[in-house]
């Protein structure tokens, strides 16, 4: 009995196969779980809601199409014009060149010098267009990978669901074993106070006993960790006082056989899965890089436009400051004999001269006369540049392909996933109507082995045999159940339908 369980429970529900294989998200971190969370019987719809909320690895992926967001912003942000404001200011001691006169004097110099630039791209080989192009592809497959990252955990969340489902119907169904062992006991002892049978009898049935309560104990523990792994996939602080709220799930002989169509349910997922969009889109952006790489071959062209102004302390003006202090009086000439001029008698009186004096030029000045302008057009023509750009378009060519294999590779882990779960889901179809078939037939052994066994006609051992057997039918129609109902969620989800219970 111990064997049967133990292989029962090993061969379980969460074999999923290559769907579920890496797709399990990493545990978080004791210091990151909520502070509470809510009470009550969890259903499924709740469970997977508090997962997408509060799972560590959602919010990762989360953060990652911020970050791709972010990239796409900027790249569209660098077909704007550039724009600077910069100022210094200097002092410089001894023999040294004015920034502004270019003369060498020695004498301490504070300059300060004051600029405004800016530059715009007019041609780059429609690099930066083709970049914002790209950026907005790998932003809107980060936005898809968010999604399948919210499937995935929503999968995972209903298979440890189901699998806490089916510990807690282990669970009962030993309980519901060791009751009747029990009461089976009870008799035995009575029939040999009474010396209708051996004491071997008693032994025997104590011994199963023994057997049904060790397996009681071993569903526990099973349910224990079903429930553990189920709450480390919501982000809980602790599974202690966790229930769930099994829900009426019906039987798989209750629908029709399920008949297998790979092919429907895959050009389905194909419409509709993220993973499969996300690659696609990858592909065209490795096409886009392809473009930028190529647009190094052609010349840039750039245009440019500043102002600047400076101060120097050295610098000096003339500047016409006071009078002289005498008039000037200058002879009136006259034409004389043989055309010679000479002096009258008038004088003319020349009114005070200013007098020019050189003295340190104020800074509002200095930046009005050292205003200075300029307006450049830039073009550089690549030529050679050590195979560079050749290099690019080689590798970005090989991304692409790189990038084709990897949509390829995603569509044939869909196909094959799709036709793992149907083939799953078939088989454990049939191999509940079968172990439901042998369940009935084994009860009527069973029942038929427990009279001769109350009327002394069959030993301990052979009626533990046909208790056993039992019991490892129902176990395994009990664990088709489930790995039916989970296969056929799996197959619904293929085809766009909400996973429920």
């Amino acid at each position: 009995m111990k064997c049967t369980y133990w292989l029962l429970l090993s061969s379980g529900l969460l074999a999923a196969g290559p769907l579920l294989a890496q797709q399990v998200p990493a545990q978080p971190p004791a210091g990151s779980v909520p502070a509470s969370a809510p009470s009550g019987p969890w259903t499924l719809q709740r469970a997977i809601d508090y997962a997408l909320q509060n799972n560590l690895t959602v919010r990762g992926q989360q953060l990652t199409a911020e970050l791709q967001n972010a990239t796409l912003r900027q790249s569209r942000a660098a077909l704007l014009p550039s724009a600077n404001l910069s100022g210094t200011q200097a002092w410089n001691y001894g023999t040294s060149l004015d920034p502004l006169t270019n003369d060498f004097v020695s004498q301490t110099i504070r300059s300060n010098n004051f600029s405004a630039n800016s530059q715009v791209t007019l041609f780059s080989g429609f690099q930066l267009r083709n970049t914002v192009k790209r950026n907005l592809l790998d932003s809107e497959a980060s936005l898809l990978d968010i999604e399948k990252a919210r499937n995935d955990l929503s999968l995972n969340v209903a298979s440890a669901f189901l699998q806490l489902v089916l510990a807690e119907e282990l669970v009962r169904a030993n309980e519901i074993r060791v009751s009747s062992t029990r009461s089976q006991v009870e008799r035995t002892q009575k029939l040999l106070r009474a010396g209708s049978i051996p004491e071997s009898n008693l032994l025997d049935i104590q011994a199963q006993q023994a057997s049904d309560e060790l397996n009681v104990i071993t569903a526990q523990n099973q349910r224990d960790l079903a429930r553990l792994s189920l709450t480390q996939l919501l982000n809980l602080p602790t599974p202690t006082g966790f229930t769930i709220e099994v829900p009426q799930l019906a039987d798989p002989d209750e629908e029709p056989l399920l008949s297998a169509d790979p092919d429907g349910t895959y050009q389905t997922a194909q419409s509709l899965l993220p993973e499969i969009k996300a690659a696609d889109l990858r592909v065209r952006s490795a096409s886009r890089s392809l473009d930028i790489a190529r647009g190094a071959y052609y010349p840039r062209l750039a245009f440019g436009a500043g102002i600047f102004t400076g101060f120097s302390s050295s610098r000096l003006a003339r500047v016409f400051n006071g009078d002289s202090t005498d008039a000037v009086a200058v002879p009136v000439f006259q034409p004389g004999t043989g055309g010679q001029p000479v002096p009258s008698q008038y004088f003319l009186l020349q009114p005070k001269q200013a007098i020019p004096e050189l003295l340190p030029s104020s800074f509002s000045s200095q930046l009005k006369d050292n205003l200075g302008k300029n307006l450049q057009f830039s073009l550089q023509i690549p030529i050679f540049n050590g195979l560079q750009a050749r290099t690019s378009v080689q590798r970005a060519q090989i991304n692409i392909q790189q990038q084709a294999l990897r949509a390829e590779q995603t569509r044939l882990t869909v196909r094959q996933s799709i036709q793992q779960a149907y083939a799953d889901a078939i088989a454990a179809q049939r191999r509940y109507l079968s172990a439901r078939r042998q369940v009935e037939a084994l009860t009527t052994a069973y029942r038929n082995a427990e009279i001769r066994f109350n009327n002394g006609l069959l030993n301990g051992t052979e009626f533990n045999i046909a208790k056993n057997n039992l019991t490892a039918a129902e176990s395994t129609m009990i664990q088709a159940k489930y790995e039916f109902i989970f296969r056929r969620k799996v197959l619904d989800f293929y085809q766009g339908r909400p996973i429920a219970l």
